[in-house]
């Protein structure tokens, strides 16, 4: 069960490294970490459908 959650996390985050947004994104601070969150919520409702 770890192992396929800890799974699924990583091939999240190995595709939000591939985002534009995230390559380019300069922001400091807390607003990468407020970028990573939007990411995150978008690439979710796209696996939800």
């Amino acid at each position: 069960m770890h192992r396929r959650a800890r799974a699924r996390v990583e091939h999240a985050l190995s595709r939000l490294k591939n985002w534009k947004i995230l390559r380019d994104c300069r922001l400091k601070g807390n607003g990468v970490h407020q970028a990573m969150l939007g990411i995150a919520r978008l690439h979710n409702l796209a696996l939800t459908g």
